[in-house]
């Protein structure tokens, strides 16, 4: 059995069970979130939403919130000395483990 949720402008496909990484979502460590945007939902046949999957929700448990790796942005234009610029990002992220997927 699996869903295909949507969040922080994204989908992603989850299992009962499985550690997914999302968009920072405003949630302590812990804490239960569910989601209702369910776009597609798998059992033994497959229902797809118009956006969404009425009456399908899925339950996740925040285990943390944390930073990605740093990456290294640097833009410069060939031939002139002064417009080159180096910058870092890290992105942040909730980790959530999936607990229940309920139709």
């Amino acid at each position: 059995m699996y869903a295909i949720i949507e969040t922080g402008g994204k989908q992603i496909k989850v299992e009962e069970g499985s550690v997914i990484f999302t968009e920072k979502l405003n949630a302590a460590e812990g804490e239960t979130v569910v989601f209702d945007k369910v776009v597609a939902y798998s059992n033994r046949t497959t229902r797809v939403g118009t956006p969404y999957v009425k009456g399908v929700k899925v339950t996740a448990k925040v285990e943390k919130q944390g930073k990605g790796k740093k990456i290294t942005i640097f833009r410069y234009n060939s031939k002139q000395g002064s417009t080159r610029r180096k910058q870092g990002h890290r992105q942040p992220y909730t980790k959530l483990v999936v607990e229940s997927i309920e139709a």
